[in-house]
């Protein structure tokens, strides 16, 4: 960092994107304006400042200009700071003497017909951009060593998945699952669509390769009842039934599963005539739907209401699967799908929907407004073509209910300290950027554990969360961005401990020092959100490039 203040030489790099910028705000007036900020030497404006080019652009100014800090105005730094920050860091200059600033996001997308005013207030930010950048400090990133070890909880098909790519990799992987036997609900399938796989063939295949997999130790009937740690280095505790196990985790994967939902007091539910999906699938598994005649399938029960207002996606295309299955069981049988909406994504489901269709799988839509009704020997639904009721005889009802989260989600979620939304499955880190990761570091899902997923996607998904947590054990090794929280006043600390109930990621604790109770950063596990610092009535603790000082620069700047 210069000694003096007339020594920073701040460049600033203006990026049109496209006409997502440029199209809404004046890009002249805004490097105008720019050029005479205090400590702002070089201002270029860029068609596209993350393509090859613009990065060029940006690396050459650093070198020519001798800038010794950079601000880049272009879009949201959630998915470009880190490719700007490498490139300072290409140019010679430390990557954290970088700041962004949104005039994307914040601008011109919600003032596209205020071209004057969002020019304005891109000035605005750019000049508090200016005003903090003039304030950083050069950072270095933080290594810690990973411990060569997975655990997988849940062992469905998705967990298996995840599982064996571990360990056909190389790395020792624990697997915890709570019931008796591996496979989940795979278990109690009897064919897969589209292509009608045998379940239980592909779930006693998947169990024989994990069970006979040297590097995989298996615990069934257990569970997971202590995670201490971060990143590379987790204590776990394990209850099995020969007692507990004490093991140190590199990276975890999330893989409970769902549920499906029991339809209680909906349709005349019994378990008998009026059955779930789930259950049909044991009747076929065993062959028992050779004997019924006429079958009638209810779609998007328990689900799409205000008690569970999504769609579970899968109901369809199973029901489509097992009228298929009872079709082919018994040629003479009558099948009807009541359904709001048929939800068959993907060219083969597609496919296997028009099959049903040409094998004389009879569809009718439903109002919600005016649901079918149950009765002892048939169905009665309106029939909207026909513009009149239409009585379906029914030796069976199967009721196509949603996969629900688990029971104990609630608990693995503060166990693992990872968040779960309001219909109880786990949520992802981004649902575009970081599908299967978690914003923990360190802790990954896949499977129905995230959303309701058929056998393809689960199995899909256990891939891709090994392939994401194969990544920092392959290295050995993983390296913390330096924005985190530190103990800027260690005097000031009275280790109250209220920053450390409150840190989301369990990254503070409280340690006896020679000047007494003090508080901790356990920096590979902080994620540098800030709660602690905005908590601290002491002012003790400051997060890395959002200091006190540099916030109220910003501010400062906006106000004058």
């Amino acid at each position: 960092m210069p000694d003096k203040k007339e020594d920073i030489r701040i460049g600033v790099f203006l990026c049109h994107c496209g006409s997502n910028i440029a199209g809404y705000l004046n890009m002249e007036e805004l490097e105008e304006f720019s050029k005479k900020l205090p400590h702002v030497t070089f201002v270029q404006r860029n068609l596209y400042s993350c393509s090859e080019g613009g990065i060029n652009e940006i690396k050459k100014g650093i070198k020519e200009q001798n800038l010794n800090r950079v601000v880049v105005a272009s879009c949201t730094p959630r998915t470009h700071e880190p490719l700007f920050r490498s490139s300072c860091g290409e140019a010679g200059l430390n990557p954290y003497l970088f700041e962004m600033v949104n005039i994307r996001d914040q601008c011109s997308w919600v003032h596209m017909q205020e071209k004057e005013d969002g020019t304005t207030k891109a000035k605005d930010l750019i000049r508090m951009g200016v005003a903090k950048a003039a304030l950083l400090e050069p950072q270095e990133p933080i290594m810690s060593e990973v411990q060569i070890r997975a655990l997988v909880i849940g062992g469905g098909i998705a967990g298996m998945t995840a599982t064996l790519a571990f360990a056909n990799r190389g790395y020792e992987v624990v697997l915890v699952e709570k019931e008796e036997a591996l496979g989940g609900m795979l278990n109690h399938l009897s064919k897969l669509g589209p292509t009608m796989t045998d379940a239980s063939a592909l779930a006693e295949e998947k169990v024989r390769a994990v069970t006979g997999h040297s590097k995989i130790t298996v615990f069934t009937k257990a569970k997971v009842t202590l995670v201490q740690g971060f990143i590379g280095k987790y204590k776990v505790d394990i209850e099995t039934e020969s007692g507990n196990k004490n093991i140190d985790i590199g990276v975890i994967v999330v893989a409970t599963g769902g549920r499906a939902f029991v339809p209680e007091g909906l349709y005349g539910y019994d378990g008998k005539r009026v059955i779930t999906q789930l259950e049909l699938e044991v009747l076929l598994k065993n062959g028992l739907a050779s004997a019924i005649k006429n079958v009638v399938m209810i779609q998007c029960v328990g689900s799409r209401n205000e008690e569970r207002p999504y769609c579970s996606r899968i109901c369809c295309q199973t029901a489509v699967k097992n009228a298929m299955l009872i079709r082919e069981q018994n040629p003479d049988a009558k099948v009807s799908i009541l359904y709001r909406d048929m939800q068959m994504y993907g060219v083969e489901n597609e496919e296997m929907f028009r099959d049903s269709k040409v094998k004389r799988v009879r569809y009718i839509n439903y109002d919600p407004a005016n649901p079918p009704e149950v009765e002892p020997d048939n169905v009665r639904v309106y029939h909207a073509l026909l513009g009149r009721d239409m009585d379906l005889a029914a030796d069976l009802v199967v009721l196509s209910t949603p996969i629900v989260a688990q029971d104990d989600a609630n608990v693995v979620s503060q166990l693992l300290r990872v968040p779960i939304d309001e219909n109880g499955f786990f949520m992802e880190g981004h649902v575009k950027l970081k599908p299967l990761d978690f914003a923990t570091s360190g802790i990954f899902l896949c499977g129905s554990a995230r959303f309701p997923a058929n056998i393809r996607e689960a199995v899909a998904q256990g891939l891709g969360a090994a392939s994401r947590a194969s990544i920092p054990l392959a290295k050995g090794s993983v390296v913390v961005e330096p924005i985190i929280s530190v103990l800027a006043n260690e005097d000031a600390c009275r280790g109250c401990g209220l920053c450390v109930a409150l840190c989301p990621y369990g990254a503070l604790e409280i340690q006896n020092t020679e000047k007494g109770r003090k508080v901790h950063v356990i920096d590979v596990a902080c994620k540098g959100c800030g709660v602690c610092a905005a908590t601290c009535y002491q002012h003790a603790l400051s997060i890395n490039s959002f200091t006190d000082k540099q916030i109220e620069a910003q501010v400062e700047a906006f106000l004058n």
